[in-house]
């Protein structure tokens, strides 16, 4: 007999031989140990329980609105159905992992047999494998069964037969593959078939192609190979497979697939910032009160402003929509995207500086308390209070003065030094202690620490802090929490009182009056909307937050624009930053609702109020309909003259004054300002005639010890002070 043929028959001996004694031994080991040692889960049992690393929010109609990874350990998509896996990849792994998966009873007595007689014929050599589909994914479901080491034991290698032929008893052939597919691990953290496909393809699993199926066959028994040993054996398995692939082909794919390190991209990401805050670590996906439509909407448009301000150094931007009935979040944009200086920063939860936009809470605070109506008139002139480092000067925005206004005025202007007048009366700890009350938890300190900066927004606040303190004036000065989940059905929110109803309606209906606020923004401006809104703006100090914050009957909502860097902006006001977000995101939400303006609460009344010629005459306070509460009200509003006549309002007596050398000389000014001053009143400095007093004077400083008087028409000395300028200047001219 020829020594090949006479070869071939004692393998098929062998094979034979060996097959019937695994078989035997199988059945003798089944019927012995029998199948209840082994407790198979049923195919759903064991596909519930292989959770995805990714866990989704959903939006209020359950909508997918961002999947976020919750699991570090591993890295597995959703379970994939065998019938949305490439056929090229099912037959590759078939032809490499069980040739012949499904007609044998979970273990592959001629495979076994193989294994044996290669074992016995190489002796110390590498095994061969005879491991089956169904014994793999048994190991897979039972760790126990699993190599400890470099390999199984014998114990544990029976233990594994047995749970294969059990395993293949209860499930179809289909199911066992599929649970492979997904069970598998296939390179570093990427478990299973979709996230392989993922990772390191960019493909869902039913768009790989041959060659991508060869590379993943390839990488079953070797997931961590390097990308040319997994070409190389993808190559060597491909020679004469089906589907037939050329070995360049397989080491380009490989190259350039599997040398980068895998990267998942979410299936959906329109809240990366939410999904950071609100999804558990269980994998479980959660209901948010989010609306995906307005959230996808919200995306858009915080890209869009911030594409428009992208010449003005502006990367970072955030936006907060809110319903005021329930609290209920319909829209949470925390950063801008890939433009963002820290796009995982989230500038809805951030602390930032206020700026200008905790003035209606003082203001409501005065009027509450009864120290101030909306008719009241308040000093808008230079002015300096006592601080533990020297002198507090506040600045209006544009370094101008508007003399006496009308609380109304100085609200809708935004105008500074009234703000700061009105926290002397109302006094820094009474206010902390208010902004506490709305939830503003960063305020943690009394109001001393902050002093009266506090009125210009000094302190750090939240926009989604901002967003519930307008929400409380909005709501009648009932405040609640902020939901981040939705209402259920038939439950009333039950808001505790934090503000009077008649003096928070009030502070509304001042953020709504557009007439008082043209002196400031115009008739036309990016706070204007078509139906009944109140809004407010702020910028805090050297450009670095931009605020608008404002409600209509139905809503509140909050953007802010900046950068995390903590960089300042260049040329971006109230008006022309965050502003333009909100107005468009107000027409979004009342495209189809007319918002109606809210109804005045019980407690107050309309009077008409008239200003005397000296507010008159200093902030142009026209005869109106004004609001008050009961018993409040003014026919008639007028500034008492000082003892004496006219006074020097600034500088102070005493004042020392400093000249920046970082500050071009003709930029420094100083401004004279007199109250009460009357016609043919004129400031003397120094025995000089400067000009008239009535209004502020700019006058350019320079070193030195001065005397400035005030004095009427016919030279005689009203008041006088004296201040001190230190410093250099060189080139200053004089002003006028």
């Amino acid at each position: 007999m020829n020594p090949a043929v006479r070869e071939r028959a004692r393998a098929r001996g062998w094979r034979a031989t060996g097959g019937a004694m695994v078989a035997g031994g199988l059945l003798a080991l089944a019927a012995g140990w029998g199948l209840a040692v082994w407790w198979v889960p049923s195919f759903a049992t064991v596909r519930t329980g292989a959770a995805a690393s990714d866990a989704w929010l959903l939006d209020r109609h359950g909508e997918p609105l961002h999947s976020l990874r919750v699991d570090p350990r591993i890295r597995r998509l959703e379970w994939v159905p065998l019938d949305r896996v490439s056929p090229a990849v099912v037959a590759a792994v078939i032809a490499v992992e069980d040739r012949r998966f499904g007609r044998h009873p979970g273990v592959d007595p001629v495979a076994v047999a193989t294994a044996l007689q290669a074992r016995l014929s190489q002796g110390s050599g590498p095994p061969r494998g005879a491991s089956t589909l169904a014994m793999q994914v048994a190991s897979l479901i039972d760790p126990r069964l699993a190599a400890g080491g470099a390999r199984r034991s014998l114990g544990q290698k029976l233990r594994q037969a047995v749970a294969a032929v059990a395993l293949t008893v209860r499930w179809r052939p289909e199911q066992i593959l599929e649970a492979y597919l997904n069970l598998a691990p296939l390179r570093g953290e990427l478990v299973g078939i979709g996230a392989a496909a993922q990772g390191l393809f960019g493909r869902d699993p039913s768009a790989l192609d041959a060659a991508e199926a060869w590379l993943v066959a390839a990488l079953l028994a070797r997931p961590n190979a390097t990308a040319e040993q997994v070409a190389r054996r993808a190559c060597r398995l491909a020679q004469g497979g089906s589907p037939a692939v050329a070995c360049d082909r397989l080491q380009a794919v490989a190259h350039h697939r599997l040398r980068a390190a895998p990267r998942i991209a979410p299936a959906v990401a329109l809240a990366p910032h939410a999904a950071r805050a609100l999804l558990g670590v269980d994998g479980a996906s959660r209901v948010s009160s989010l609306d995906r439509g307005l959230q996808a909407w919200a995306v858009e448009a915080v890209a869009d402003q911030l594409e428009r301000l992208a010449g003005r150094h502006v990367a970072d931007a955030a936006l907060l929509v809110v319903d005021n009935r329930s609290g209920e979040v319909l829209a949470w944009v925390g950063n801008g995207g890939d433009r963002s200086s820290a796009r995982h920063v989230d500038g809805v939860r951030a602390p930032r500086q206020a700026g200008s936009t905790l003035k209606p809470l003082l203001y409501q605070m005065a009027m509450e308390r009864g120290q101030l109506t909306a008719a009241s008139l308040l000093d808008d002139a230079p002015l300096d209070l006592p601080a533990p480092g020297g002198l507090y000067v506040p600045r209006n925005y544009d370094r101008r003065y508007a003399g006496w206004v009308s609380l109304r005025s100085a609200l809708a202007s935004s105008l500074n030094v009234p703000a700061v007048r009105t926290l002397v009366l109302v006094g820094p700890d009474a206010f902390a202690d208010r902004l506490r009350q709305l939830g503003f938890s960063d305020v943690s300190r009394e109001g001393e620490h902050y002093g009266y900066s506090l009125a210009l927004g000094s302190a750090e606040v939240r926009l989604e802090q901002l967003v519930n303190a307008y929400r409380t004036i909005a709501n009648g000065g009932l405040a609640s929490p902020l939901r981040w989940t939705p209402l259920p059905a038939g439950v009333a929110v039950q808001g505790r009182r934090v503000m009077d109803a008649a003096t928070a309606f009030i502070v509304a209906d001042i953020l709504a009056d557009r007439d008082a606020a043209s002196a400031t923004f115009g008739f036309t401006s990016a706070l204007a909307t078509r139906v009944w809104t109140g809004v407010k703006t702020g910028t805090s100090k050297d450009m670095r937050d931009n605020w608008c914050i404002g409600f209509s009957s139905r809503y509140t909502v909050g953007a802010w624009v900046g950068n995390f860097d903590g960089s300042p902006m260049r040329d971006v006001s109230g008006v022309s930053g965050a502003a333009p977000l909100w107005q468009a995101t107000m027409e979004r939400l009342h495209r189809d609702d007319p918002a109606p303006a809210p109804i005045p609460p019980p407690g107050l009344v309309r009077a008409a109020v008239r200003f005397d010629a000296a507010a008159r005459s200093s902030a142009g306070e026209p005869p109106r309909l004004e609001w008050f509460v009961a018993g409040s009200e003014q026919s008639g509003v007028g500034v008492a003259a000082p003892p004496g006549g006219a006074r020097i309002g600034y500088p102070g007596d005493g004042v020392v004054l400093a000249l920046d050398p970082d500050i071009p000389p003709e930029r420094q000014r100083v401004l004279f300002s007199a109250r009460m001053a009357r016609a043919g009143e004129r400031w003397v400095l120094g025995g000089e005639v400067l000009g008239p007093a009535e209004r502020p004077w700019s006058w350019a400083p320079r070193p030195g010890v001065h005397r400035l008087q005030l004095v009427d028409a016919g030279g005689r000395v009203i008041d006088e002070v004296g201040f001190e300028v230190r410093g250099r200047l060189s080139g200053a001219g004089r002003g006028g």
